[in-house]
């Protein structure tokens, strides 16, 4: 018997999220461990008239591929890679893991060099995503791995996975369509900014983002979702920021990332773990030390970090940075293989200003800049 709570969420993510239709070619990807939701992501996309094509990846190959491969094997890029990226009308990302650990000894250049080969499906996917010719949407399937990384029982990451896309209200569509509005309005009132600059602990970093688009995260790309974001001027960050959360990438943890920015780039890094790596990352192309998003999280139903940043990105009360490619669709020019999401805890102390005047504090957008509630419904 079907598991309701799947069945839900494939039927939001094929109707709400990517409003399928007939004759959608859908490209669906997950681990075989998410068998469950990838069934019923099929059914949805049948449903509503779409062919969908499934690409399902096996417990191990990933690690065994980064493990062996020679370095022509690592810098391959498929040939149908990018002819498939052109025909595709919408893609659907499931994330899982049986061991999110398994490419912690692996060098980090062979990583980086897998990421280079990637970077022209990239590029593709990026441009046909600002021109809306290409629908996506990542969602994650609950899964020991991910319990035991956020601390919780399977049973207890189920609830919070479920609960942080509000599938438990008898009408999920409506709510986030509302909540939508609601986002919607918010990117409209920080259309006018220049300039945010983030105070927090061992923080004081300005960006700007002046003439650039402020984008609602409303469930169409992530589900769950909840934030807003922008794409930074490329020559315009400037000062240092702690980011309070580990950042993660590769299957590896870097805790404790220091950056210091000048003229928009990172001049300066340090970690107390994972350093190296730290290093090597940022080192990756000649856009991979610019920014390429500010965002800030507003889903409140997402109270905790994960390790997953599906989830940690979407915090209500934290701000996030990705290093690496932008989205056409701010305005960013960015171009990179890489794109990095470090989070920010703001709930404790930090602050964000607008062009010199404080705007949220504590987590919170301040009355009188931003009235419009966030708090998750029911």
């Amino acid at each position: 018997m079907s598991d309701q709570r799947l069945v839900r969420l494939a039927d939001v993510i094929a109707g709400h999220s990517l409003e399928l239709g007939e004759g959608d070619l859908v490209l669906i990807q997950g681990p075989a461990l998410a068998e469950p939701l990838l069934v019923e992501l099929t059914r949805a996309v049948l449903d509503r008239g779409g062919v969908p094509r499934l690409r399902v990846t096996v417990d191990g190959v990933d690690a065994a591929f980064l493990g062996r491969a020679s370095d022509e094997q690592l810098g391959w890029l498929p040939p149908y890679a990018l002819s498939e990226m052109e025909a595709i009308d919408a893609r659907i990302s499931v994330i899982g893991a049986w061991n999110t650990r398994e490419l912690n000894r692996v060098d980090p250049a062979r990583i980086a060099k897998r990421q280079a080969a990637a970077a022209p499906v990239m590029e593709r996917f990026m441009e046909r995503s600002a021109a809306g010719d290409l629908r996506w949407c990542v969602t994650a399937f609950p899964c020991d791995a991910f319990a035991q990384d956020s601390d919780m029982s399977l049973e207890a990451y189920e609830r919070f996975v479920y609960g942080a896309g509000w599938l438990h209200l008898p009408d999920p569509v409506a709510a986030w369509r509302g909540f939508a509005t609601t986002l919607e309005a918010l990117c409209e009132r920080l259309s006018g900014v220049r300039t945010i600059r983030v105070l927090a602990e061992d923080t004081d970093l300005s960006v700007g983002v002046a003439e650039r688009t402020w984008v609602a995260s409303k469930g169409s790309h992530n589900f769950p979702d909840g934030e807003v974001f922008t794409g930074p001027l490329e020559t315009a960050t400037a000062g240092h920021i702690r980011f309070s959360f580990p950042g993660i990438i590769g299957g590896r943890e870097v805790e404790d990332i220091r950056l210091r920015f000048e003229g928009g780039r990172v001049v300066a890094s340090e970690a107390a773990s994972g350093e190296d790596y730290l290093h090597r990352i940022i080192a990756l192309d000649d856009g991979a030390s610019i920014l390429g998003e500010f965002a800030i999280g507003t889903n409140y139903a997402v109270d905790r970090f994960t390790k997953q940043i599906l989830f940690d990105e979407k915090i209500g009360g934290t701000c996030h940075m990705a290093l690496g490619a932008g989205y056409p669709n701010t305005g960013s020019t960015n171009v990179s293989a890489l794109h990095w999401d470090m989070v920010c805890d703001l709930r404790d102390g930090g602050e964000l200003q607008a062009d010199g005047e404080p705007i949220y504090r504590d987590g919170r957008f301040l009355p009188g800049f931003f009235d419009g509630s966030l708090d998750p419904p029911g």
